[in-house]
């Protein structure tokens, strides 16, 4: 072994020098969530390069997006494999497109567009049909579905097709607007990213000059996140691959969260069996997360079970990987129910000053939520707070009038003195634009325009750490970084609180993750009506959980408004895995009672009907008589605030004024009786159980 080779693969675990190890032939990679999948796969391919095995512009490793695929370049750089060609699907067929569409096809390439919503919306009116925004955005959807999943628009038709109506559309009416927009397109002379993927699919299935071209330049593939491949995606990698078995592909079943765009994880749960020899290594060394949060992220997969009352069509469920945290033990996560909506974002807005006070980095922590409409709230608590935040999918940061100024300085700078060091050289020229060594203390745009240049510092220092013993970042080459991360969009971490939807957040990590809005409605989304799209839902709640590295913090608000009447349940996901929430205490408390669960709660002393929560909780009116002893609630609260200190939380995490009077009244002997209480649920029993029959028994 060589002493590259011996460099490519120190410090992997057995499991990744497994992969790196298998060159050849079909190998499957099941990499759970923060097992080191993307660490895996590019020391092989370095490790392949290394010992002659691979040609560099031979391999073509695919993923999923182009951040991945810059990161993905990156990492292959840095291991001395710079030649490998790392692309999306769709990056690599259009360069094979625009290519061989001159000689295959002949003329110039069909311009490609950017946007459906313009010919969606042009060939509904054709059909005298409604064009308004969200029902443009919804055929636009269901047009992309059917083209990845190969259905033309006579096929889209067939009453074999099982799909939700969009509208009052049935699938007639959606496969006319289907072939309008395909009139509409082509009258136009335009093809859309989709097309991308069919036209190069049909021309290496036409022209085998052209196919067998292309498997002549690649020969060895690797497919990331391969449980997200579309029937259409999976087509072009067969035609690529051409029944040779020099294909790596990698994914978890479990992170499957965009089945409304085609995805689908057969084909990473048959491949053994559609590649048969295939070599099948599983990663489950977790080295993201603390134990506490892969706990938690364990127990939500193995807590799924098939519901009642839903259909089961397309429910498939692969058993997920039991992973093994790697990192020392962390806190426990936080589960906060909040009255409304409002209270919920001030909650997580003062959760986070807290954590900036205490030394976490704003970029170390993001805000993750279902659905881009439940971002207003918060955002207005972080302004009002004074915290800064960025919104991921909005503004692009080589877009940005600041950024786009830095580029130009250190592209000039890398012209005249290409050897310079870049992170002493790129201070000095970005301080010219406004760039200083601390943040400034004024908000709004002086801080964003800083939050940008200091991004390129940072990047700067990163790159320049990475380099190799007695080696440093030239201009040259930090410029030439640049130019490739602007191309691909792959932008460095901007200070602030990332504030990102569940599916926007794969594949991205933070120190500090919140899970807002998990209630009923939102988490599952209302519209999820089959098994099916329940677990998906619940895989989509498990990459949120397994996002944060240190510190996850789940809250829920039980009205949308303030005042509101607070019908709200959280998510049933949570169902066993956290303290029970106040709708849960009263449907606990009535059956311990005998009663109906839906039925109402009355005083245990006049018998009247219960209204507040906190009457509920004491299980009598606010005016009739207590039974506990004044000196007994006061106990309760000095040990419950002794408590909340050395957890780091408000009193009120802990256990609320009603919960402690309701001991007061109580004052259980036994874990038994303790569950009797509306507020203590297993988990706060087995966390303050011992402590709390201590100081009762000390006070009776």
């Amino acid at each position: 072994m060589s002493a590259e080779t011996e460099r490519i693969l120190a410090g992997l675990d057995a499991e990744q020098l497994e992969v790196a190890s298998t060159l050849h032939g079909p190998l499957c990679v099941i990499a759970g969530a923060g097992t080191g999948k993307t660490r895996a796969i590019t020391h092989r391919i370095a490790h392949g390069v290394a010992a002659g095995e691979y040609v560099p512009q031979q391999v073509l490793a695919v993923t999923f997006t182009a951040r991945a695929a810059a990161e993905m370049r990156t990492r292959l750089r840095g291991l001395g494999a710079a030649g490998v060609q790392a692309h999306t699907f769709h990056a690599a067929a259009l360069r094979q497109l625009q290519y061989f569409w001159p000689q295959s096809v002949g003329g110039l390439l069909p311009s490609l567009v950017d946007h459906k919503a313009p010919l969606v919306a042009e060939a509904a009116r054709r059909l005298r049909l409604p064009a308004d925004r969200a029902t443009v955005r919804d055929l636009a959807g269901e047009i992309e579905w059917a083209k990845v999943s190969m259905l033309t628009p006579e096929s889209y038709a067939a009453p074999s097709i099982r799909r939700d109506a969009v509208g009052e559309l049935d699938h007639q009416a959606l496969a006319r607007v289907y072939q309008a927009y395909e009139d509409v397109k082509n009258d136009r002379g335009l093809i859309d990213f989709e097309d991308v993927l069919l036209l190069t699919v049909g021309i290496l299935e036409d022209d085998e000059r052209v196919a067998a071209q292309v498997r002549s330049q690649y020969r060895h593939f690797t497919v990331d996140e391969y449980q997200d491949v579309s029937p259409l995606q999976q087509r072009l990698l067969d035609l690529w691959v051409g029944g040779r078995g020099e294909v790596c592909v990698v994914g978890d079943p479990s992170q499957t969260i965009y089945s409304f765009t085609g995805a689908t994880p057969r084909h990473l749960l048959e491949f053994t069996r559609t590649h048969p020899g295939a070599r099948e290594v599983h990663l489950v060394r977790d080295y993201r997360s603390t134990p506490q949060v892969v706990h938690l992220a364990n127990r939500l997969l193995s807590s799924r079970h098939p519901e009642r009352g839903l259909e089961q069509r397309g429910a498939l469920w692969a058993k997920p990987l039991e992973l093994i945290a790697q990192r020392e033990a962390g806190p426990e996560p936080e589960y906060h129910e909040l009255p409304d909506d409002e209270a919920e974002a001030a909650f997580i807005a003062q959760r986070i000053a807290q954590l900036a006070k205490e030394g976490t980095r704003l970029r170390d922590i993001a805000v993750l939520y279902r659905t881009n409409g439940q971002s207003e709230a918060i955002e207005r608590a972080l302004s009002t707070a004074g915290i800064g935040y960025q919104l991921r999918g909005a503004e692009r940061f080589f877009q940005r009038r600041e950024v786009r100024e830095g580029l130009a300085q250190i592209r000039s700078s890398a012209r005249n003195a290409p050897l310079e060091h870049a992170t002493t050289l790129t201070r000095d020229l970005l301080g010219s634009l406004g760039w200083q060594p601390n943040a400034p203390t004024a908000a709004g745009a002086v801080r964003e325009r800083w939050e940008s240049l200091a991004a390129l510092v940072a990047l700067a220092d990163e790159l320049d750490a990475a380099r190799g013993e007695g080696e440093y970042l030239t201009m040259e080459a930090f410029a030439g970084e640049l130019e490739a991360r602007a191309a691909t969009a792959h932008a460095p971490v901007v200070e602030g609180v990332t504030m990102a939807s569940l599916h926007s957040s794969k594949g991205l990590e933070w120190e500090v993750v919140f899970l807002a809005g998990l209630s009923e409605g939102l988490m599952p989304i209302s519209f999820a009506q089959t098994q099916a799209d329940v677990d998906e839902e619940r895989r989509l709640f498990y990459v949120g959980v397994t996002r944060a590295q240190r510190r996850i913090i789940l809250s829920w608000s039980l009205s949308r408004t303030t005042g509101g009447r607070g019908r709200r349940r959280r998510t049933r996901f949570l169902q066993g895995l956290a303290p029970a929430g106040r709708g849960e205490e009263r449907l606990e408390a009535g059956a311990r009672r005998g009663k109906r669960a839906a039925g109402p709660v009355r005083c245990r002393v006049c018998g009247a009907t219960l209204e507040t929560p906190s009457e509920r909780k004491l299980r009598r009116c606010s005016t009739c008589p207590s039974s506990y002893d004044e000196g007994v609630f006061e106990a309760l609260r000095e040990w419950r605030s002794g408590a909340a200190k050395e957890a780091g939380l408000p009193a009120f995490v802990i256990f609320t004024d009603a919960t402690l009077m309701a001991l007061a009244e109580e004052m259980p002997r036994t874990p038994q009786e303790f569950l009797a209480i509306p507020g203590i649920g297993r988990s706060k029993l087995e966390r303050f159980g011992e402590d709390l029959l201590s100081v009762l028994a000390g006070l009776r």
